[in-house]
């Protein structure tokens, strides 16, 4: 059954950097999977409401 996502929500926030290097690593990776994981957990959710209906 495939699925149709109608509407795409995305929200950034910018910040000057005002010339301060950026620390990556494994800050930078956790808090790439902190947002794989939120969206999974609203794909779960929409999906888990399909079924209820």
């Amino acid at each position: 059954m495939p699925i149709e996502i109608k509407e795409l929500h995305i929200k950034i926030n910018v910040s000057g950097d005002s010339g301060q290097p950026r620390s990556g690593g494994s800050n930078e990776e956790s808090s790439k999977e902190k947002i794989i994981e939120a969206c999974v957990e609203q794909v779960m959710e929409i999906l888990s409401k399909k079924e209820e209906r």
